[in-house]
């Protein structure tokens, strides 16, 4: 029974290719060494000593450099190719994080986070074209997967060993391990990765047929954009305000902070995967595990009104872990399929241009309301973010059947 489980698990990562597999690979090396942004909001508060409101106004030049770096990056991708774009932004991005941990003025921080968030995401839309271009197609939404799970098994490397490295030597040590990850990663994917000019032929797995020319045109899509980024400012509150939570209203370490974060890695690292497979294989449609994973992001945050015991948290992370897993790698898979022909990179633009705004709005709207108000306070407008991405996922799916009329 136990080889039976653990075979089915294993089929799950057949049938890709090499490049995926490499593309994984330098990913987990990259997001294991990504430690600067689990802490971003607790360094800027505690080492820099900037108030909420200067926090707050940090992450939203971090988010306007994303929106930026993301649109460039998917433009660029339709022009010069997704290959050129990725090795030039994390080769680049690793050089500005060794010198970014010099900077600590408001005015300083405020531009030099702007800067790095233009070039570090432009690789964010040229990695999802290029996942079109070494995936096949019948196994785009598991290579979308497996990208992810060496994202979270990084991620959950990354924030306990950063927590580590603060209490060893201080923030400065992280600056130094992102750069380094981001130059080691992107190193290695020139090595081994030749480029590939021409994408799959993907008729058969498209949505709808290719009838846009314009995302600004497709109606459904632009739906589809304001669902994801409710779920995105929802589930950004990860890093913004719940790091800040722990310590403030219940008293816990970097460390304790860094282990809560690993918990979401590993828990995506062993799960997401067959969920995905399972899903697949009873062709479950992708908006309908989308607006599940709405729903537990919502309550998620609803959960940590309930603040009277340190299991809460632990909780509300499941919740939101399960939405994470249901919303991103198949609203990922829609926005691919979503595509017309030689308009992939603009379309996965405006889809990680909606994570990017959520970003400004997340941190900036968390941090305020938190100022104002009070955490839960921010908690029921986070929760109820979450229900109204499940409400545009609703209205998508009506949309769609019209369309198919």
């Amino acid at each position: 029974m136990f080889r039976l489980a653990i075979t089915r698990y294993l089929n799950n990562f057949r049938g890709f290719s090499r490049e995926i597999w490499i593309l994984a690979a330098i990913t987990f090396i990259n997001r294991a060494g990504t430690m600067v942004l689990p802490f971003l909001s607790k360094y800027l508060k505690e080492d820099l000593h900037f108030d909420y409101d200067e926090v707050g106004t940090v992450m939203v030049f971090f988010g306007l450099g994303s929106l930026i770096g993301s649109w460039l990056g998917g433009k660029l991708s339709d022009k010069i190719g997704f290959y050129k774009i990725m090795v030039f932004s994390l080769f680049t991005t690793g050089i500005a994080f060794f010198v970014i941990q010099h900077v600590t003025s408001f005015v300083g921080m405020c531009a030099a986070m702007f800067g790095i968030m233009v070039i570090a995401d432009m690789f964010r839309p040229a990695m999802f074209v290029s996942l079109g271009a070494y995936a096949k197609p019948e196994n785009r939404t598991r290579a979308l997967t497996l990208v992810r799970l060496a994202v979270n098994l990084g991620f959950a490397a990354g924030p306990a060993l950063g927590g580590l490295i603060i209490l060893g030597i201080g923030y400065k040590g992280l600056f130094w391990a992102d750069g380094a990850s981001c130059i080691i990663s992107i190193t290695l994917f020139w090595l081994l990765v030749k480029e590939k000019k021409k994408l799959p032929t993907d008729t058969a797995h498209a949505v709808v047929t290719n009838k846009y020319h314009s995302v600004f045109h497709d109606g459904p899509y632009m739906l589809f954009l304001l669902s994801s980024f409710l779920t995105a400012v929802t589930f950004f509150q990860l890093f913004t305000t719940l790091p800040l939570y722990h310590k403030e209203v219940y008293g816990l370490t970097e460390f304790h902070t860094g282990l809560l974060m690993s918990l979401n890695g590993l828990l995506v690292f062993a799960l997401e995967m067959p969920f995905v497979g399972y899903f697949e294989r009873k062709k479950v449609a992708k908006l309908k595990i989308v607006l599940w994973g709405s729903f537990l992001m919502g309550l998620s945050f609803y959960v940590l009104l309930l603040n009277v015991w340190l299991g809460v948290l632990i909780v509300g992370l499941l919740f939101l872990t399960f939405g994470e897993m249901f919303c991103f790698p198949f609203s990922n898979s829609f926005a691919m399929g979503r595509a017309p022909r030689g308009h992939e990179g603009r379309y996965m633009a405006f889809y990680t241009m909606t994570f990017s705004m959520a970003h400004i709005v997340s941190a900036k709207a968390g941090m305020g309301i938190i100022d104002e108000w009070g955490y839960n306070t921010n908690w029921v407008v986070m929760g109820s973010a979450g229900m109204l991405a499940m409400l545009c996922i609703v209205l998508l799916q009506y949309n769609l059947r019209s369309e198919h009329k």
